[in-house]
């Protein structure tokens, strides 16, 4: 139970590695990734994670293998979250920034198909924000993967 088939510092190596690939490919991915799951983004996530499982621990099945390798991955998430509330240019690499989507009632179908969004989750925001297209003086695809719209002045 306690007894490990790797070096210990192993685990901590697995599970950076995992860690930084896999918050690259969420990156790469697109916002809507991160902001808005559909059903088939919650299934590649949970396929995504137990096909990376092995690779974690190497094969080990000890208890103490688990617990370097969610003890690692806590400390670099709680890491990660430091350092990004501290410095603007690390929060932008790990979290992006907002995208112009439409400004003055144009909608840039071009940033939407960038960001694989589509053109009724615009609307849909929209709606929410109570706003009609020729009302809009700009809406943004926020790096959280939400739209925000502002309404023109009167």
């Amino acid at each position: 139970m306690f007894d490990l088939t790797l070096p210990w510092w192993e685990f901590i190596v697995r599970a950076t590695l995992i860690y930084v690939v896999l918050l690259s490919l969420v990156r790469i991915s697109g916002k809507r990734t991160v902001g808005q799951f559909t059903p088939f983004d919650l299934m590649v996530v949970v396929l995504l994670s137990e096909g990376v499982s092995n690779s974690l621990t190497g094969g080990d099945e000890s208890l103490l293998g688990g617990l370097i390798v969610a003890f690692t991955l806590i400390s670099i998430n709680f890491a990660v979250a430091f350092v990004t509330a501290r410095s603007r240019r690390a929060q932008i690499v790990v979290e992006g920034r907002p995208i112009l989507i439409g400004r003055d009632g144009q909608l840039f179908k071009e940033a939407l198909q960038a960001e694989h969004v589509a053109v009724a989750e615009f609307e849909q925001a929209l709606r929410e924000a109570d706003c009609e297209l020729q009302d809009m003086r700009c809406a943004f695809l926020e790096a959280d993967g939400k739209i925000s719209v502002l309404r023109k002045r009167p």
